[in-house]
């Protein structure tokens, strides 16, 4: 796929223009189809500056990020599993992993605006597991269901000692310590 095809593809899909568009300056991206689209649509353009190579931090970050992840091949076997596996990452990148960037949203949460409702959706649960762990720390857990049980598990695993029956210490400073 050419650049301006890309770039007339992407903004179909997504229904909106950038304001701007970032690219290296290689020969697609300064081709005159390219430029004039971009004129035509009044996209600013930018581009790196010639032989400085941490000009985009952006993409440079995406460049490490791939070869570190950890099923990243040392080469590829051919330009198709190169767009197989590159299809894969970026589709995991957008729509599973949840960047501390965004607040431990995925991208496309916050593109497609469902990160408030994500947002409001952990707090409520938070506040469950809050008060159900304070049930069970105080004794007054009323409703044992599989989900108390395995949570009751997990807090009695985390906060006491091995064999003791009492709850964990709880010290003023900020962090506790157990007794």
């Amino acid at each position: 796929m050419r650049a301006e095809e890309l770039i007339r593809e992407t903004i179909a899909r997504n229904g909106i223009v950038p304001q701007t568009v970032h690219a290296d300056r290689g020969t697609s991206m300064t081709s005159k189809k390219v430029s004039q689209l971009l004129i035509d649509l009044g996209v600013t353009r930018s581009h790196s500056r010639p032989k400085v190579s941490n000009d985009n931090p952006y993409s440079e970050a995406q460049s490490k990020t791939t070869k570190y992840m950890a099923d990243h091949p040392e080469r590829f076997d051919s330009l198709a599993h190169a767009r197989e596996w590159f299809d894969a990452f970026i589709a995991y990148d957008n729509h599973q992993h949840r960047h501390s960037g965004l607040g431990w949203h995925t991208p496309a949460s916050v593109h497609f605006g469902t990160a408030e409702e994500v947002r409001d959706q952990r707090a409520v649960t938070l506040a469950e597991v809050i008060d159900l762990a304070h049930q069970f720390l105080t004794g007054l857990v009323l409703r044992v269901t599989p989900a108390t049980v395995q949570l009751a598990e997990l807090i009695r695993d985390a906060g006491n000692t091995p064999g003791s029956d009492r709850p964990p210490h709880r010290s003023s400073s900020p962090r506790s310590t157990r007794t």
